[in-house]
């Protein structure tokens, strides 16, 4: 005679509902994970507007490089605000001033606290004044994309 509990070949049934359930989640999980590299890999209308500055003003592709090789892609995006404001955002601010050049690289070389809220921006002393002159004017150079271009 043999004893129920210990019976290991009449499992029970499994509903074939969880089945397609798990498929349904991994169809929808790679599909997911698809759509986010997709959109990781699409070139932003700010990065398009910063690739036609350079080709405006050539002069402005040395300074992009210098940008570009620094940290200040890490807190600042083209046109988004990561830990501090975007370039476009920095750029509407300060164009108008008469200094804003000589403003912008003493603020990459020194430093700031308080400007645009508590977020501290770190001080470059390793970049020279030639290239915070230089880093300046290309983030003043930027431009909010036009609203045809979104």
């Amino acid at each position: 005679m043999t004893d129920p509990i210990d019976d290991e070949e009449n499992y029970p049934p499994r509903p074939r509902w969880i089945g397609w359930l798990i498929g349904l989640v991994m169809l929808a999980s790679a599909l997911g994970v698809a759509n986010i590299g997709w959109r990781i890999m699409r070139v932003s209308t700010a990065e398009k507007a910063a690739d036609a500055l350079v080709a405006a003003k050539p002069e402005l592709a040395a300074a992009r490089k210098l940008v570009e090789g620094a940290d200040c892609m890490r807190c600042h995006g083209l046109d988004r605000k990561f830990v501090g404001p975007g370039f476009t955002e920095i750029a509407q601010k300060y164009g108008s001033q008469l200094d804003a050049q000589s403003y912008l690289a003493a603020k990459i070389r020194s430093g700031s606290v308080g400007v645009w809220g508590n977020v501290i921006m770190p001080r470059h002393p390793q970049i020279s004044e030639a290239d915070s002159l230089q880093m300046a004017l290309w983030v003043l150079s930027a431009q909010a994309p036009s609203a045809e271009a979104r």
